[in-house]
């Protein structure tokens, strides 16, 4: 199922087909030195080879062909009886098997002994999975994660005897055996402001009943799905909510009342689907308390947006990855287009968003673990913070990164038979999923500053890393604890004043750009101590100079600086301490 790039005499630019994405992104395997214990480092990285191999070629081809045949509802067996079934392309079917099968990525955080570990992952690791599997296919990333998630909440709050029942499957990897997992939130009533849906829940002896609609309900037909309901008489508003699962298939093998009334003709995860779903009375467990139901699923979200902002930092990789392949493959105008000076800025434009997300994502994930495997409250609030800040900025980055790689392949980029139009498509969904930017930008200035005062974490965790990160010129280093500590007023001043709501979302671009900065330095000092290449250092200074600084639009600048960086970060060769130090002076 795969095609060859064709050879250096092609008039077409090569694509990436054959191309090992996890030996091609070296950010990726530094920052897995600097965030994984080296035992379990030394254990992933030949899983993570053989995944990177796969998305290159084999699952990419997969990939390409389930987003041209996508999934299609029928109402109605070959023998006339009601019932419902969605038929997926052969190459999606593949493409679940690597997911859920041989890699297991929905059940690393869970389920010990997988892939030969002893013990359960951490979110880093997982992730890492995740983020080299989502270059190739973007559209079952939803699957894996709404499995994941339901994992984890009936986990959590589930009764013992629910957990004995259907926890076992969510976690298999005998694709005979696994019931993969869903979250049906979205109403038409109901859509950010949760709070307002109308679906009903009425006891019925030790379960419920449900009834209303879910208007985008992906992975329509998962065998257990997870969803709030309002239990009958319940109050008003997200504190009436009560978390349920309901089965897809009741116990004697029977479907459960509900209906799939159509698939979504999506813009784009095409060959996943999604679809309106119909409630008549359908059978549901309580899970957890019920009028903690709205509080359970945001534990959720969390980690969903964290798996958002992953997955759209693999979209970014993935575009540079096609972008560079067109750079270094094509010449025009006499000369390779990797050396003509409007293309390297374009270039060093996509590779910053990219490395500042992918900073973002580890530093999130290593949050998360330190707060769940270790019970860090300092790291819980870290977390609250994060993922808004997180989840909004890079999703929306990834729009702009994947539009210019289908520019840098100019009209062969806006035909389908290449990956970038599918990145394209793909990426609209990243900042709509799990809120839109404007809910995400409330979220993270209105409630995790303002009402919970998470600013804070995140000040004491990144002057912390700023003091351990000895090698960071001393003026550097200045600059940016003050944009830190800038950005941090920003979102402040901002979270106390009600009338200035409109400001949350430039307020939380200042957060992430100011955070990453600081991250991508402390890194490059850990990189460089371990093989002198510092140029993470270089990444911060741009970070600071094109996303922190005010500009004059009209005036002439001398780009001969910028040159100079794109000259170091699109070269192969390590980067000095030294040498980057002098670069962002």
């Amino acid at each position: 199922m795969s095609e060859r790039t064709p050879g250096p005499a092609s008039a077409i630019a090569p694509d990436t087909t054959g191309l090992n994405f996890f030996r091609a992104d070296p950010s990726l395997a530094d920052l897995l030195h600097v965030y994984l214990p080296e035992r379990l480092r030394r254990h992933i990285e030949p899983h993570l080879d053989r995944l990177g191999a796969l998305a290159g070629e084999h699952l990419d081809a997969c990939a390409r062909m389930a987003d041209r045949h996508p999934p299609v509802l029928h109402h109605r067996d070959r023998f006339g009886r009601d019932e419902q079934w969605i038929e997926y392309h052969p190459a999606y079917r593949e493409l679940e098997r690597a997911a859920f099968g041989e890699f297991a990525i929905h059940a690393l955080s869970h389920r010990k002994g997988l892939l030969g570990w002893p013990d359960t992952y951490p979110a880093v690791a997982k992730h890492a999975f995740t983020y080299l599997f989502n270059q190739a296919e973007f559209g079952l990333g939803c699957p894996i994660n709404v499995t994941d998630g339901a994992a984890m909440l009936l986990d959590r709050f589930g009764e013992a005897a629910l957990k004995a029942k259907y926890l076992p499957g969510l976690l298999e990897t005998d694709m005979a055996r696994l019931t993969q997992g869903a979250q049906f939130m979205t109403e038409k009533e109901g859509g950010s402001d949760v709070g307002r849906l109308t679906t009903v829940a009425m006891p019925e002896g030790d379960h419920w009943r449900l009834s209303g609609e879910k208007w985008f309900c992906s992975n329509a037909d998962a065998a257990i799905v997870m969803l709030l309901a309002r239990p009958q008489g319940a109050a008003a508003g997200t504190r009436g909510l009560g978390l349920f699962l309901m089965p897809r298939r009741l116990d004697d093998g029977t479907p459960n009342r509900y209906r799939i009334v159509r698939l979504k003709d999506k813009l784009g995860t095409r060959s996943m689907a999604s679809g309106e779903i119909k409630l008549e009375g359908a059978l549901a467990h309580a899970v957890g308390r019920l009028d903690r139901g709205f509080v359970q699923m945001a534990l959720m979200v969390n980690w969903s947006r964290l798996s958002n902002g992953v997955k759209s930092t693999a979209l970014m990789r993935r575009a540079l990855h096609d972008a560079l392949a067109v750079a270094q493959g094509r010449r025009a105008f006499g000369r390779p287009i990797i050396e003509l000076p409007l293309a390297r800025r374009q270039l060093l434009k996509m590779l910053l968003p990219l490395e500042q997300a992918l900073s973002m994502c580890f530093l999130t994930a290593d949050a998360l673990d330190r707060a769940e495997r270790a019970g860090s409250q300092q790291a819980a609030a870290l977390v609250r913070i994060l993922t808004p800040v997180l989840k909004f900025r890079a999703t929306r980055d990834a729009r702009k990164v994947c539009g210019d790689a289908l520019e840098f392949r100019g009209g062969v980029g806006y035909i389908e038979e290449f990956a970038p139009a599918r990145l394209l498509r793909d990426a609209h969904l990243g900042s709509i999923w799990e809120g839109t930017g404007n809910i995400v930008a409330l979220d993270a200035i209105a409630r995790a500053v303002g009402r919970h005062g998470a600013d804070g974490a995140l000040a004491a965790d990144l002057e912390a890393r700023l003091g351990e990160a000895g090698g960071i010129p001393p003026a550097f280093r200045d600059r940016l604890r003050a944009a830190l500590d800038r950005s941090l007023a920003l979102a402040r001043a901002v979270a106390g004043d009600a009338g200035n709501e409109s400001e949350a979302r430039r307020a939380t671009s200042a957060l992430y750009h100011a955070a990453s900065a600081v991250m991508l330095a402390a890194e490059a000092v850990h990189v460089h101590a371990r093989r002198g290449d510092a140029r993470r250092l270089l990444l911060a200074g741009l970070a600071l100079d094109h996303k922190l600084a005010g500009r004059d639009p009209l005036a002439p600048s001398d780009s001969r600086r910028e040159q100079a960086i794109a000259d170091l970060l699109l070269g192969a060769a390590p980067v000095p301490l030294a040498i980057a130090a002098e670069a962002v002076a």
